[in-house]
């Protein structure tokens, strides 16, 4: 079952796409699939109400939105595949270089991305990101974070790299607006089977520019998920975002920099496409 939400951004309703592609509107016995609905055991509940009886057939047509509601937050992990510390001239890390992005940041997975103003260096990356479930405190080992994670989605950890480098800390140059799209859907856990194999790609006007695959990352997620636990309350319906592989624009020489109307198309095994279009600045 995958989850997805869809409407204008502010109003997306929930739904469910079944296992034989059926789409079904949820949103009159879920409310949304936020914070809320993590931390009350929605994703149980949703197995025995997503049926054609309860729910309605959603009407096509609807821009597809983020497939989680605005969440507390919105953690990063950087320089997390080895090629990719490399390719950025970084020390390989020790142990996970974590960062955070603003949840203003998160958009849909086909939503346009604006150029900031004043950007010249703008670049994409391709990542695997989970949810959620539970809320956790220091869990005493990465074995425990497997049952802690609600499911996973592609993210587009977007980035202006100008901006990020121009200072001690990441922040300015990760949170632009739209630097954050999620989706398409939210796949659970259970039925992504082993997130630690999962190809990831990304291609910018047909053109490959990231191939690899979630078995390349430095610390995997359980590690992550245990590691950020020993530091931060995560919180039902947190993302986390696991860094991404060689092949961004900054590694190349010359750097092939996003421009306006390049469509990047950002994709992962089970997890699906997301396609965005680069806008020029306002």
């Amino acid at each position: 079952m995958k989850l997805m939400r869809f409407g204008e951004p502010g109003h997306e309703r929930p739904a469910v796409e079944l296992s034989d592609g059926i789409r079904l509107d949820v949103s009159d016995q879920i409310p949304d699939f936020g914070p809320e609905f993590f931390a009350c055991g929605g994703l149980e509940r949703l197995k025995s109400i997503a049926t054609p009886k309860l729910c309605p057939p959603l009407k096509p047509g609807p821009r597809v939105g983020p497939p989680v509601a605005r969440p507390h937050s919105f953690i990063a992990i950087g320089l997390n595949y080895r090629k990719h510390a490399e390719e950025t001239g970084s020390k390989i890390p020790t142990e996970p270089e974590v960062f955070v992005k603003l949840t203003s940041c998160i958009c849909g997975p086909n939503d346009d991305i604006p150029t900031p103003r004043k950007s010249e260096k703008l670049d994409y990356e391709v990542e695997l990101a989970c949810v959620m479930k539970n809320r956790v405190h220091y869990l005493a080992s990465p074995k425990d974070s497997r049952e802690q994670i609600a499911g996973f989605l592609v993210c587009n950890d977007v980035s202006e790299r100008g901006f990020q480098r121009s200072g001690s800390q990441w922040t300015k140059g990760k949170g632009c607006q739209n630097f954050g799209p999620l989706g398409p859907w939210l796949l659970p856990a259970e039925e992504v089977g082993d997130y630690g194999n999962l190809d990831v790609s990304l291609k910018v006007n047909g053109q490959s520019r990231q191939k690899s695959n979630t078995n390349d990352l430095i610390f995997n997620v359980d590690h992550i998920v245990w590691y950020l636990s020993q530091h931060f309350i995560l919180e039902p319906g947190d993302v986390i975002t696991t860094g991404t592989p060689n092949g961004v624009a900054l590694g190349m020489n010359p750097p092939a920099w996003l421009k306006p109307g390049d469509k990047i198309e950002t994709s992962i095994a089970k997890l699906g496409t997301q396609n965005n279009m680069v806008l020029a600045a306002k």
